[in-house]
Order: structure tokens, then C-alpha cells, then sequence
């Protein structure tokens, strides 16, 4: 199984961007899939999440300005983020609870390729 981020780029502050997950494997609609961040010298963070029925949640950082959603039938998880900030800059992730929670997962755990977000100010 694996995950493949896409769809970041260099975006100025108040813009959007829509970044998707593509997953490989049979599973996925068994799958809770969630969307995190890392921003160079600090620890990743889980940012948004959706359940397998399609419920979702977001950190409150982000709340109100990113949307998560999911489409089963192409194996793919979608991030929509508006209203950028600086401080959204960083490698976005995605991944699944395949062997635990998506809050317990690690840096030993399997992590595809992120892609890069920058706002620029």
C-alpha cells in the first residue's frame, strides 16, 4: 500500500490550494485517512482527518479555512485549504490508521512522499 501527496506549490497569502492523496491498495474505504504538516525542527502535526462514513475534523489551527474529503471510488483524499497563511508553509502528508491511530502515528511509521506548501507574504 501507499500514499502519494500532490498538488502543493508557492501561493500567496490569502490563496488556496487543493492538494490530493492518491492510495494504493484494497483497503482504503476501511481507511481513516488524515492530512498533516511539518514544518522543518518541529514535530509533525495532524491537522485534518476523516472517518471512514465521511466524518471529518480539523485542528483548530486550521478550522474554517481547510476542508478534507474523500472520494472512495478513485482512492483518493482531497485537502482543500483557503485563506493561507505564512504559517501553513511546510511539507504536507497524508496517511492512514492501517496499523494505529493517525494521532499515534510516527516517524517509524510508513510516510509516502509529502508535498511542499509555501505562502509567501
Amino acid at each position: 500500500v501507499q500514499l502519494q501527496a500532490s498538488g502543493g506549490g508557492l501561493v500567496q497569502t490569502g490563496g488556496s490550494l487543493r492538494l490530493s492523496c492518491a492510495t494504493s491498495g484494497s483497503t482504503f474505504s476501511e481507511n481513516a485517512i488524515g492530512w498533516f504538516r511539518r514544518v522543518p525542527g518541529k514535530q509533525r502535526e495532524l491537522i485534518a482527518a476523516i472517518t471512514t462514513s465521511g466524518r471529518t475534523n480539523v485542528a483548530r489551527s486550521v478550522e474554517g479555512r481547510f476542508t478534507i474529503s474523500r472520494d472512495n471510488a478513485k482512492k483518493t483524499t482531497y485537502l482543500q485549504m483557503t485563506s493561507l497563511k505564512p504559517e501553513d508553509t511546510a511539507v504536507y502528508y497524508c496517511n492512514a490508521d492501517w496499523n494505529r491511530r493517525l494521532s499515534q502515528l510516527t516517524d517509524s511509521d510508513y510516510w509516502g512522499q509529502g508535498t511542499q506548501v509555501t505562502v509567501s507574504s
